[in-house]
């Protein structure tokens, strides 16, 4: 792992080029299901270590919405994708058109929280799917679970497994735009990429990019 100490800023460029082809995947996939256009992209890309992850979505107290999975085959790890209650419900109130959907107080609208699933899971494999058409790895997502709660508790989910071994995540900002006439609603969130650490430098292996001295 002393190679991400070595990373420049063109390597994540790498990542973020990557993520912009998945999150075009990703709006293509959702314009079509909505039958609404709908605009996605990725404003940034950054390595953060584990202790400040909760720190990327408003600490480790923070309620949030997550979509939350683990990744096989070559590249192995962890996936969430974490976006504020706040903006979780303006997600689901813009796709399901129900202007009453929320998040505070149980019980849930069950159509919602599908819709919510089925977005993430849309996300999820578009990006993982950019992901293996760029480094020709096999990469498989498993079936994404859904998670209210603060984000240390969502986080640890995925960190205690290799707290004794990792201390790095990839950070993959999210824009979803909705266009029309009218208005333009945006939302955001935010990507947690955990590999496993043998995985990192199978990726920028990979991809070609030269992690040594």
């Amino acid at each position: 792992m002393d190679f991400l100490h070595r990373l420049k800023p063109y390597h994540l460029d790498v990542l973020k080029e990557i993520g912009n082809i998945g999150a075009g995947n990703a709006a293509t996939a959702l314009s079509t299901l909505l039958n609404r256009t709908i605009d996605m992209n990725v404003p940034d890309v950054r390595l953060v270590s584990f202790q400040e992850l909760p720190n990327q979505v408003g600490g480790a107290d923070t309620e949030v919405a997550a979509i939350f999975l683990r990744i096989e085959g070559e590249v192995k790890g962890s996936m969430f994708y974490l976006s504020s209650l706040e903006e979780t419900e303006q997600l689901i109130r813009q796709l399901t058109g129900n202007a009453s959907f929320q998040l505070t107080n149980p019980p849930f609208d069950e159509l919602g929280l599908s819709a919510l699933q089925e977005v993430g899971n849309i996300l999820a494999g578009s990006y993982l799917s950019s992901f293996s058409d760029f480094t020709n790895l096999n990469i498989q997502p498993t079936v994404p679970g859904l998670s209210i709660d603060m984000a240390g508790a969502i986080l640890s989910y995925g960190l205690l497994p290799l707290s004794q071994v990792g201390d790095y995540a990839i950070v993959i900002d999210t824009q979803i735009n909705e266009c029309n006439d009218s208005t333009n609603k945006q939302t955001s969130g935010h990507f947690f990429l955990l590999p496993d650490p043998d995985s990192f430098k199978v990726i920028f292996d990979a991809l070609g990019v030269e992690t040594n001295e």
